[in-house]
């Protein structure tokens, strides 16, 4: 009766990768309950965010369930999925999507990003409250008490330090097996496409649908020119918002990794990791963000520090993203 727990305390703090994989093998195998796609949403929600946690690996559960609710409502309300293991039933948090969608009466073509701040919020807070309940004491309990920390009543959980290590470290696989194996339970449990075109879905559904929310705030600490050619960019068309260590491998939209980029870097620079010059160009530019009080007071740089952007730089290469790449032409300034 685990995923019923309130609390939970971490039972042991050291162990293997060895021990650890053979958690996760459990997780994604058929000896976990698994009559709903939630394990597989948390996992990729905690690795959404696994550089969104405090100096104590402390994650807030209004970040965490951000997360899972727009993973489930692009899956559920956007691409029409079913998420329980039986057809013609709803999981508890895919109704609670529902009734939102026909109480608003928001058409189909909507992803979450699309929602208005406000109504995000009351969508967080339902699915947040539900999850307490069903979620986060289930993977809890199949990794024997060893992942996190949990309390419900505070809302907040915090990383083993070991799980912590080993998810920064084997990210992509692991993004790529809960990616997978939540397309294989859809494809039981759904009519629409095969394993293939259900995972072409998956691995899109955090992806926002508009980067220029992020462009208004870069744009008032951004000096007209590209990040990382240095030409000027003479109108706003022509400024791409990057995503300097790439999306796909961090899975979300924080401002200290995001720069203003003309088309030609951004579409050469693709999927790649920028040279380490400009890593220390963007921790700069950082240290101008934490100094702006407009800034500071944002979810995402109140737990950003460099140290953790170095990290991810490292652990992006150490997860196979080693073609570096540079602009062909830099202008010096």
């Amino acid at each position: 009766m685990s995923y019923k727990l309130q609390i939970g305390e971490m039972k042991v703090e050291y162990l293997t990768d060895k021990e650890i994989w053979g958690h996760f093998n459990y997780i994604f195998s058929a000896k976990s309950k698994n009559s709903t796609t939630y394990k597989f949403v948390l996992i990729k929600s905690l690795i959404e965010n696994l550089y969104n946690v405090n100096d104590k690996l402390e994650l807030q559960y209004d970040v965490l369930f951000y997360s899972f609710s727009k993973i489930y409502w692009n899956l559920v309300i956007h691409h029409r999925l079913n998420q329980i293991n039986m057809i013609d039933k709803k999981s508890e948090v895919q109704r609670i999507l529902l009734d939102v969608q026909s109480k608003h009466m928001i058409p189909d073509s909507f992803v979450f990003d699309k929602l208005s701040d406000e109504l995000q919020i009351q969508i967080v807070h339902k699915v947040k409250k539900k999850c307490k309940l069903n979620v986060m004491g289930a993977i809890y309990g199949d990794t024997d008490g060893t992942i996190y920390d949990f309390d419900n009543k505070k809302e907040y959980l915090r990383f083993s330090p070991a799980f912590y290590s080993f998810m920064q470290r084997f990210q992509r696989v692991l993004k790529y097996l809960s990616n997978y194996h939540l397309a294989l339970f859809l494809e039981k449990f759904n009519e629409q496409g095969d394993t293939s075109n259900l995972l072409l879905k998956v691995e899109n559904v955090s992806k926002r649908a508009s980067l220029d929310p992020f462009y208004q705030l870069l744009a008032a600490f951004y000096d007209g020119t590209c990040f990382y050619c240095g030409k000027t960019i003479k109108n706003k068309n022509q400024a791409h918002v990057d995503h300097f260590i790439p999306w796909s491998f961090v899975q979300s939209d924080q401002l200290w990794n995001l720069v203003i980029a003309c088309s030609s870097c951004n579409l050469s620079k693709n999927d790649r990791l920028a040279n380490t010059h400009y890593l220390d160009s963007l921790i700069d530019r950082n240290e101008i963000f934490l100094s702006s009080s407009e800034l500071i007071i944002r979810v995402d740089m109140k737990v950003y520090n460099n140290k953790k952007l170095k990290e991810l730089y490292t652990y992006s290469i150490d997860n196979g993203y080693t073609d570096i790449w540079s602009p062909r032409k830099r202008l010096e300034r």
